[in-house]
This record gives C-alpha cells, structure tokens and sequence, in this order.
C-alpha cells in the first residue's frame, strides 16, 4: 500500500504471498497455485454469497439518490428557526443535520458533503466563527457511520455473523450522545467566548413561525420512518428496508424537482462504482483473512496475546491505539476487513460482545475519517470549503478529542449499547 497499489490489489498479493511461503509444507502431489485457486473462489463465494449484503448497494444508492436532492437545503431551513436561542445559535445546524441526515444516507462522506454544502456557505455569510463551524462539521459529519443506517455496520455485520439490526438499534444512544457531546462543546465554547457568534444574528421567530418551518424537515423524517421504523418494528429486514429507502429516496427526487436522465444515471453508476469498489476489498480481505488461518498466523497472534495475560481494559487500549494508528493510512473499510478476522476472536476470547465491538469498531471507523493523513472527511471539507488542511485539522482536533471521550465513556458503560436492543426483543 505504501507503494501505492490499490488496496484490494495489496491485499491479494499479500495472500498470495503467504500461500506461496507455505507450500513448502504441502505435499507434493498438491499443487500450490490449484490450492490457491480453491482457497480464493471459496473466499469470494462465502463473502459475496450474503442476503445481508444485499443492503450495501442499496443504501449506498439511496445516499447518491440524496445527495442530489434538495433535501440539505431543506433541512437547513427547517432547522434554522428552532436554534436561534441556543447558546451557538446557528452552529448547532452541522450536528442537528448531519444526525438527521446520517439517518437516511449511511455514509460518513454523503452526510459531510451534503449538510457541508449548504451550512458552511450559510454561517460564513452569517459571519460565524470559521473554525468552530468547519470542526463540527468534521465532528458530526462522521456520524454517518454511527447513526443508522451504516454501511460499515452492514460490512460488520456480515463478517462478524452479527444481526444487522441489533447493530442498527445498538448504534441510537451511542449516536444520540456523541451528537450531544458536540452540540454541549459548543455551547460552552460560544458561553467563554461570545464573540464566535454574531451578536446582529437575532432573528425572533415567533413559535408559529418555527411550526410552520417544521414542514421542511417532513421529507426526512418521512424516510427515517419508512426505513429504520420497519426495522426497529420488525415488520423489514435492513435489505428490504433498503430498498423501500430507494424507492422513497426516487420519490422525493421526484418531488424536489431532481429527478431527469442525468441524475439517475450519475446515481446508479456511482452506486455501482462504490458497491464494486467494497466487495473487490471484502473478497481480497476474506482470501487474505482464509490464508492466515490456513498458515496458522491467527492462531499463533491470539495465543501469543492470551499468554500476555492482559486485562480486558488494557487489551481495549492496545487494540484502541493500533486502529488510532491505522486511522491514519487506511480507509474505514479496509481496517475493518483487514483487521476483523485476527481481532475478533481475540475481543470473544476476552469476554467481549461482538454487537458491543461492533459499536466500538465504528467509532474507531469515525476517527479515521479525520484522522490525517488519509481522514477522507477531511479532504471532503477542504473542496468544499477551500481552506488549508492545516487549518481544518486545527478546527478538527477537539472534535476528535470529544470522539476519544466517546470511546472512554462506551467502554465504562457497555450498557449504553445493550440497552435499546435488549428493549425491542423484550417486546
């Protein structure tokens, strides 16, 4: 990867590598390339064979459906009425949409884009303070990930073996509370320091006003309601849930105006591109992840740490640094389908939940969205608003600051993930 290949493509060659090494003890009469060629059509068979992943396309499409649309526009104006008396005011409007938005699209860069587009453009003219504007919506762009639906919790959930929708579920609170981490962030900055707002930006909508503004937010919560209602009611799986998001998504297109033969197209093939893009990782990563079993490797890491005799605590820190560390060269998906099959049964073994490590991997995930020198977040903000990197890693850091509180906070309090999906099954 440091040489620059593809990240798929390294990790095949990595495989094929570790195959070609461990020949020397096969028998003769087996053909280490014949070997080699069963072991990869079985990875690719197993990884891509999966109703489950069947969403991925689907939600994938769904955001590129948005992302066209006028939805952020809308959320903006919907929003912008019920945060004029807030400590912040109008800096609340990057967490409130990106959380609300998160919800419909599942992707950490779709959700930075969109909201970015229209918010930060509209606090510049405002004249809000540049840096608290770009921070929060770094910060709260990656929620994405986090608030359902999410792609990586589907790639998750299918390798792990996982329920997609306890994972879904599972992921509200801990979403809900790194949204209100930011949000009470910036209210004690704006508290300290009043002149990061506008003091001209007063606007004294009457509580009729803001009512009637509320139409706007209609169209979003009309698709967190067909798609995570079905869910969390049991009445969909997330693949059919999915796909009722794409019609709903093609609807408002219709709706806003959006909908021409340009745009669909552009959102199939994106779609199309990205979907390719995930399984060509998944599949590399699973042959990878099928030949460190065949040679042993994984089990000679998870003997070698059990003799360590590390507390569950200390093996957390040690795995919260190493996914810190690759935060800053890999994407998200790669490090969960490069790391996934030698780490997971490391955390079982240790006696943690795999739905609770799940929430925890995503987190890690976010991180590595603004994490330099790969945080994709990162350089979706600086196209969008023009400005250094520097400068935005600056405006980032006490976000990724408040990401890291997260983490502290999920690994004293399991409960928080347990506690939602515990409720809906108990019904």
């Amino acid at each position: 990867m440091l040489a620059g290949l593809w990240i798929g493509f390294s990790l095949l060659a990595s495989a094929m590598v570790g195959m070609l090494c461990y020949h020397f003890n096969l028998p003769p009469t087996i053909s280490i390339w014949s070997k080699m060629g069963d072991l990869l059509a079985n990875s690719i068979w197993n990884s891509m064979n999966s109703w489950s992943l069947t969403a991925l396309p689907l939600f994938i499409l769904m955001g590129e459906i948005l992302y066209r649309t006028d939805i952020s526009s809308k959320l903006l104006n919907g929003l912008l009425p019920w945060c004029d008396k807030i400590p912040g005011k109008l800096l609340h409007i990057n967490v409130i949409a990106c959380s609300l938005f998160a919800a419909v699209s599942g992707s950490s860069a779709a959700t930075t884009a969109t909201v970015g587009k229209i918010t930060l453009d509209e606090l510049s003219k405002r004249g809000y303070d540049k840096k608290l504007a770009l921070g929060s919506l770094a910060g709260a762009g990656t929620l994405g990930f986090l608030i359902p639906p999410s792609l990586i919790m589907i790639i998750y959930g299918v390798l792990s073996d996982t329920s997609i929708g306890k994972l879904f579920i599972a992921g509200i609170l801990p979403g809900l509370l790194l949204a209100s981490l930011y949000s009470g962030y910036i209210i004690l900055k704006v508290s300290l320091n009043p002149n990061l707002v506008p003091e001209q930006d007063n606007l004294n909508y009457s509580f009729r006003e803001k009512l009637k503004s509320s139409k706007e937010l209609f169209p979003v919560l009309f698709l967190i309601l067909i798609v995570l209602g079905g869910i969390y009611l049991g009445y969909t799986t997330p693949t059919e849930a999915a796909a009722i998001g794409v019609v709903g998504a093609y609807f408002l297109a219709f709706c806003f105006k959006n909908l021409n033969l340009t745009t669909f197209k552009e959102s199939l093939l994106n779609a199309v591109k990205t979907t390719s893009m995930i399984c060509f990782i998944i599949f590399c990563a699973a042959f990878l992840s099928q030949v460190v079993g065949f040679t042993g490797i994984a089990r000679a890491i998870s003997t070698y740490i059990a003799s360590l005799h590390l507390s569950k605590y200390t093996l957390i820190l040690v795995l919260g640094l190493m996914y810190l560390f690759l935060g800053m060269l890999l994407d998200g998906i790669s490090i969960v389908v490069m790391t996934l099959p030698i780490v997971l049964p490391i955390i079982i073994t240790a006696g943690f939940s795999p739905l609770w490590f799940g929430i925890f991997l995503v987190i890690m995930v976010e991180l590595a969205q603004i994490t330099p020198p790969v945080g994709f977040s990162l350089f979706v903000i600086q196209g969008i608003s023009g400005e250094d990197l520097s400068t935005i890693l600056k405006a980032t850091f006490p976000f990724f600051c408040l990401m890291i509180i997260m983490v502290i906070i999920l690994t004293a309090f399991p409960q928080l993930v347990f506690y939602l999906p515990q409720k809906m099954l108990a019904r």
